[in-house]
């Protein structure tokens, strides 16, 4: 805690993130959505009212946000998650058995490195129906894990190679002790690592296909409101730039605090970083 706590990166990181908890928790309570149409206030100029203006409709954009995060912070955590779980079990498994079901998982994995993300997304999307957050993150997830359950094989293949692994094997502990009790508490750190960063990344692509009208999700939805302050002809509008900008500042603020945290606590669990502060 006192390191982390001395790292400005990894304590800005959090700051940002525990505010956008806040936000998709609390933030729904706090300011109610109203989405009925109102001629009279349509694109209005921030104030105090509005506090980032309104959409064409008449409708507050700040709700919008706020609404909006909850759905898009739920998507990119059970993508995460979903990713995560993937790339440990056959991280895991490539590394500790070897053999031919290593190479057969390294052909999978290479395919997946492959193979562009974002089009393999379009098209899982546009057949499998999204209904609900889950579903949305399994169709993110599927083509997210291939890198970490590379890097978790070859932690798993360099950890095999320690003498503490050696005298488990010696000492006939078992498979399941070798896993769960050796291998994996060494692997967590690195994980936890690469989950906001894997996060990021399925918030890129949730806005990024819930932009190109490809999931029907939310109205609320950063993405969505990117896609329809196009569609509707709001960024030639002279206050339409408020309603544009703000899904766009609430992502770009976003990703800042996921990379300071996850950069940050790379700094703090890897002894090479912290070597050369």
């Amino acid at each position: 805690m006192r390191t982390f706590l001395t790292n400005r990166k990894a304590l800005a990181g959090a700051v940002i993130l525990f505010l956008y908890f806040l936000m998709s928790t609390v933030g729904p309570q706090v300011i109610p959505l109203d989405l009925s149409y109102k001629p009279a206030l349509r694109l209005k100029p921030p104030s105090l009212a509005h506090p980032l203006g309104t959409d064409v409709q008449g409708c507050d954009t700040l709700a919008q946000i706020v609404h909006g995060s909850r759905d898009v912070l739920l998507v990119s955590f059970l993508a995460a998650i979903f990713a995560i779980g993937i790339a440990v079990i056959v991280g895991v498994t490539s590394g500790f058995i070897g053999g031919l079901v290593d190479q057969i998982f390294m052909v999978v994995i290479n395919l997946f490195l492959t193979v562009p993300s974002l089009p393999v997304m379009m098209v899982f999307a546009a057949v499998f129906r999204v209904k609900n957050p889950i579903s949305f993150g399994l169709i993110l997830a599927i083509w997210m894990w291939a890198g970490l359950a590379r890097a978790i094989r070859s932690q798993v293949l360099s950890l095999k190679e320690q003498k503490f692994i050696e005298a488990a094997n010696l000492l006939r502990l078992g498979i399941y002790h070798i896993v769960f009790a050796e291998l994996l508490p060494h692997v967590v750190p690195y994980v936890a690592i690469n989950f906001i960063s894997m996060m990021r990344t399925a918030i890129n692509a949730s806005i990024g296909l819930m932009f190109l009208g490809i999931v029907p999700f939310s109205r609320t939805n950063w993405g969505m409101m990117l896609r329809m302050a196009i569609m509707q002809g709001v960024i030639y509008a002279p206050n339409g730039v408020y309603y544009l900008l703000s899904p766009v500042f609430a992502i770009a603020l976003l990703q800042i605090g996921g990379y300071f945290f996850a950069h940050g606590m790379d700094e703090i669990f890897n002894p090479r970083l912290r070597a050369h502060e």
